[in-house]
C-alpha cells in the first residue's frame, strides 16, 4: 500500500504545473505517468507540428520562455524538451511507467490502482489532457475497407501514406496544416470543411494571440461565457506556426491546389456526400473573424495605440468554388486516405468515480469535481478562462485548484483529524 496526501494522474503541462503548486504549499505528492514525462508530446504527434501559441506565451508556474526567438513557435521536439526541463526544474516527484487501472472512492479519500500496487491519496488531480483519443464520427465505419483511414495520432508523415489522393475530414488547426503538408508532398487532397473558426495569423503587425491577451478575451472566465458547452467544444482556430507567421485558410490552401468541399455528411455505398451549406458555413466564420477584429480595433483605440500600429485592415472573404462536388466516389480509386482530424476526446475510462454527466463528460465547477470531494480536474479547454485551452492558462488554473485542494485538506484535518494518515504512516 503506498500513500501520499495527494495525486496526479498524468506528467503533461498540466500535471506538472498542479505538483509546482503542491510543492509550493508543501503537499506530499506524486505524479503517475503511464510513460514518460511529456508521454503525448513524444508518441502521439507528428513530427512537423509546431504549438499554435507564440513561444513568449509558452509558461509554467515559475518558468518563462527564456530562448532567442520569442515570436517562433515550438516545434514538437522543443516542446518536449521544455516539459522534461520544467520537470526537472521543479524537482517533480513523477512515477513514470505507471499506468493507472481504475480510481475509485475510499474512506477519507481514494484508492488508485496503478501496475498492481494500491496506492491511497486524499486528494486526486486528473491530468491526462483532452486529447487522449481521436474524436471519429459515426460514419466512419461506412468507408471502404479498401481505403487507408488514420487520425492525428497516428499520422506521421505524406512519405508514409500510400500513393494517391487523399480525404482530410475537418478543417479545424490540425485539419488546414496536414491538408496543406500533404498537398505540397504531390499528393491530390480534398479537405471536407464544417464548423471552423477563422483567425489571421498577425493583425496590424502583431500575433492574433497578443491581441487576444490584450484584449481580455483569453482572461474571460468561465461562468462569465454565455454559452460554455460550446465554447468547451469549439474547433481550434485556423492557425499554424511557421517562421514566417504565415497566415493558413481556406483561400490559401485553395490557392495552392487542394480542393474545398463542405462538411462530411454521410457515406452511403462507398460514396461520400458533402453538405452543400459550405458558403454559409464560411461566411459565418467570416463574420465572427470580423467581430473579433473591430473589437480589436476598438481595443486600440481606446488603449491609445493607433498611432503605434498599422492601421486598421480586413481579409478577403472566403471564396468558395462553385463547382466543389456534393460526393466523392471513395470506391473509384481518386482517394486512397481518410484523415479525420475532427478533434479529439479525453480517456477517463479508468476512472470508478460517479462523476460523469449522460453524455459522459466529468461534471465540474472550473475544475472542481461535483460529487466526490477531493477530485479535481485539470488541462481541459476553457476549463477556468479561456486560456486554459493553451499550456500558459495552466499556471492560473493550477494556482486556483491547488488553493482550493490545500483548503480541502486544512477542513478535512480539521474536522476528521484521522484524515491526517497520510502523514502519520510515513514516520512510524
Amino acid at each position: 500500500m503506498i500513500q501520499a496526501t495527494a495525486a496526479v494522474v498524468g506528467a503533461g503541462h498540466a500535471g506538472l504545473a498542479m505538483s509546482r503548486r503542491l510543492t509550493e504549499r508543501s503537499i506530499d505528492h506524486v505524479v503517475l505517468e503511464r510513460g514518460e514525462v511529456a508521454n503525448s508530446w513524444r508518441t502521439q504527434r507528428w513530427p512537423s507540428l509546431r504549438l499554435l501559441t507564440p513561444n513568449w506565451q509558452t509558461r509554467l508556474p515559475g518558468q518563462h520562455y527564456a530562448g532567442d526567438d520569442p515570436d517562433g513557435f515550438m516545434p514538437v521536439a522543443e516542446v518536449l524538451a521544455t516539459l522534461t526541463g520544467y520537470a526537472r526544474l521543479i524537482s517533480a516527484p513523477v512515477r513514470a511507467g505507471t499506468t493507472v487501472h481504475a480510481v475509485r472512492a475510499a474512506p477519507q479519500g481514494f484508492e488508485i490502482l496503478a501496475n498492481g500496487d494500491v496506492l491511497r491519496a486524499r486528494a486526486v488531480v486528473l491530468a491526462t489532457g483532452a486529447c487522449n483519443l481521436p474524436a471519429i464520427p459515426g460514419i466512419a465505419d461506412a468507408v471502404p475497407p479498401s481505403i487507408t483511414t488514420l487520425t492525428p495520432l497516428t499520422y506521421r508523415d505524406p512519405g508514409r501514406l500510400p500513393a494517391g489522393g487523399v480525404l482530410v475530414v475537418g478543417a479545424s488547426a490540425t485539419g488546414v496544416q496536414l491538408a496543406g503538408e500533404i498537398h505540397r508532398s504531390g499528393r491530390p487532397v480534398t479537405l471536407a470543411v464544417g464548423e471552423h473558426v477563422r483567425l489571421p495569423r498577425t493583425y496590424r503587425g502583431r500575433d492574433i494571440f497578443w491581441w487576444m491577451q490584450a484584449t481580455g478575451v483569453l482572461a474571460e472566465r468561465y461562468d462569465q461565457i454565455d454559452d460554455l458547452t460550446r465554447a468547451r467544444h469549439l474547433p481550434s482556430p485556423q492557425l499554424i506556426g511557421t517562421a514566417e507567421r504565415t497566415t493558413t485558410d481556406l483561400n490559401t490552401l485553395a490557392a495552392e491546389g487542394v480542393r474545398i468541399v463542405g462538411r462530411l455528411g454521410r457515406v452511403i455505398d462507398g460514396v461520400a456526400q458533402f453538405s452543400g451549406s459550405l458558403a454559409n458555413t464560411c461566411a459565418l466564420a467570416d463574420l465572427k473573424m470580423n467581430r473579433f477584429l473591430n473589437r480589436a480595433d476598438e481595443w486600440a483605440t481606446t488603449s491609445g495605440l493607433d498611432d503605434e500600429l498599422p492601421p486598421p485592415h480586413r481579409f478577403a472573404p472566403t471564396r468558395i468554388d462553385p463547382r466543389a462536388p456534393l460526393q466523392l466516389d471513395l470506391t473509384s480509386g481518386e482517394i486512397t486516405t481518410v484523415l479525420w482530424a475532427t478533434g479529439f476526446r479525453p480517456d477517463h475510462s479508468w476512472l470508478g468515480v460517479p462523476v460523469r454527466d449522460r453524455t459522459g463528460h466529468i461534471r465540474h465547477d472550473g475544475g472542481v469535481v461535483a460529487g466526490a470531494h477531493g477530485l479535481y480536474l485539470l488541462g481541459m479547454p476553457v476549463l477556468r478562462t479561456r486560456a486554459s485551452t493553451y499550456i500558459h492558462g495552466a499556471g492560473m488554473d493550477s494556482e486556483a485548484l491547488a488553493g482550493h485542494l490545500h483548503t480541502f485538506l486544512g477542513s478535512q484535518r480539521r474536522s476528521h483529524p484521522a484524515a491526517s494518515w497520510a502523514a502519520a504512516d510515513r514516520h512510524r
